[in-house]
């Protein structure tokens, strides 16, 4: 799955990101993009349990379109923003099809667009 997203306030968080293998609102895997701290993270969501599995540090600019990238593949999940892979997490906790979605936190203000879906062979 692949987004474009402009961060444009919040002052707790400004972010951005993608849920896919939504079973539950509360079991599901996160990639987000956040411009107030400069980071790009992959969770796993376990009964509302947040656990960060990859992380990157890179400049995630407020008021410009991002794109950020969540390509999974059986147990391994890959991470692209702004045309960059930054890097690759595996994790089997949820392995079967699931729901995806788009994902905000806490006071962000941000917009989504070209929202694009490949399925895989």
């Amino acid at each position: 799955m692949k987004i474009r997203f402009k961060p444009v306030a919040g002052k707790v968080d400004q972010a951005g990101g993608i849920i896919v293998r939504l079973i539950t609102p509360d079991d599901h895997y996160v990639a987000r993009a956040n411009a107030l701290e400069d980071n790009v993270r992959f969770y796993r969501v376990v009964k509302g349990k947040r656990e960060q599995l990859k992380g990157a540090n890179i400049k995630v600019a407020t008021n410009e379109w991002h794109t950020l990238e969540l390509r999974a593949e059986d147990d391994r999940f890959t991470v692209s923003f702004d045309g960059k892979q930054l890097y690759t997490a595996r994790d089997d906790t949820f392995s079967g099809a699931g729901r995806v979605g788009l994902w905000t936190k806490a006071d962000s203000v941000s917009y989504f667009d070209g929202i694009a879906i490949t399925p895989l062979e």
